[in-house]
């Protein structure tokens, strides 16, 4: 049963709180500048991705995704960007539709179920005949999308993709909207909707949306239900939240997944509630490791021995074992 049972990770003194390891990376962590070399990509659908590679010369890849409101300078993908590198992985962070500081050309966004968006990714670097191996990371809501991305293509995925690490999944994504809008957590919430709400304003400024969601009564939204209802869901596709929360889910999809597999949500992530943690979804697939640290937060994991987190120490000894 591939469910580890003993983590590594040992939280600071003072830090066995979820929020305390949700809130300080956020406000106090400063990884410096990562030397990005920026490409863009063009999609199929006319839009555009930017990526951000941080190479090393190396044949082996590392793409990384970043989670709701994130980008490629978020303190969690610059740190594990740079841990990687000092172990001879290079790196591609790209940014989600949107997420770039330059707004995309069409309606939509980004979302937890858009794969095909990695899939066009994870095709360019492919194409470009680089690599002999490229596994795939993500945070939050990356990793959501990555799980998703992985169970769909299960055995059809491409050969030189060889392991997978997913933190902080919010796996079922219903339960999640339900802890996120408990009490303690709606800092977290007013965080997120802060941008949200700001990029659809801008995005009717360069592609008018007015005529499929009311722009106009944006700021009156205050919870992430009421902005799925009335932004994402019609925006992408989707009947409503719920008809989201049930297609976008990566939990239905983990069955499926066909290279190993790491998943490590800690037990006091206040973003993500029990149905989050896969127990027996990795019970069932020789390809699933489950790790339940007892501290780390919500994409947390610190650590102050030395530059790095554990998250990024970890990461890379799955990345080697598996090799």
């Amino acid at each position: 049963m591939p469910i580890l049972k003993d983590s590594s990770y040992n939280a600071p003194r003072f830090f066995q709180n979820g929020h305390v390891q949700t809130i300080y990376p956020y406000f106090f962590r400063s990884v410096g500048e990562i030397e990005y070399k920026r490409e863009r990509l063009e999609l199929p659908d006319g839009d555009f991705l930017d990526m951000d590679f941080s190479s090393v010369g190396s044949k082996k890849l590392v793409i990384l995704s970043h989670g709701l409101e994130g980008d490629t300078n978020s303190q969690y993908v610059k740190g594990m960007a740079r841990k990687l590198n000092q172990y001879d992985y290079d790196v591609m962070a790209w940014n989600m539709r949107g997420c770039s500081k330059e707004i995309n050309r069409l309606k939509m966004f980004y979302h937890a179920g858009a794969t095909y968006d990695l899939a066009s990714v994870v095709d360019h670097v492919v194409s470009t005949g680089k690599y002999e191996s490229i596994s795939l990371i993500g945070f939050s809501l990356g990793a959501n999308l990555t799980g998703k991305y992985l169970g769909e293509n299960g055995k059809n995925l491409h050969s030189s993709i060889d392991k997978a690490i997913l933190f902080s999944v919010p796996a079922d994504l219903s339960c999640s909207n339900r802890q996120l809008h408990k009490t303690l957590n709606m800092g977290y919430m007013d965080m997120f909707l802060k941008t949200m709400k700001q990029k659809i304003i801008l995005k009717n400024q360069i592609n008018p949306i007015d005529h499929i969601v009311d722009v106009k009564n944006v700021h009156r939204v205050k919870t992430l239900e009421e902005f799925t209802n009335n932004y994402t869901a019609p925006l992408h596709g989707f009947r409503d939240s719920n008809d989201y929360y049930s297609q976008c889910s990566s939990k239905q999809f983990l069955s499926q997944i066909e290279v190993p597999t790491l998943i490590i949500n800690a037990k006091n992530d206040p973003i993500i509630g029990k149905n989050c943690y896969p127990i027996k979804e990795c019970s069932k697939n020789k390809n699933l490791f489950l790790e339940i640290p007892d501290s780390g937060g919500h994409v947390g994991f610190v650590n102050f021995d030395g530059d790095h987190y554990w998250s990024e120490m970890r990461a890379r000894k799955f990345l080697q074992e598996c090799a």
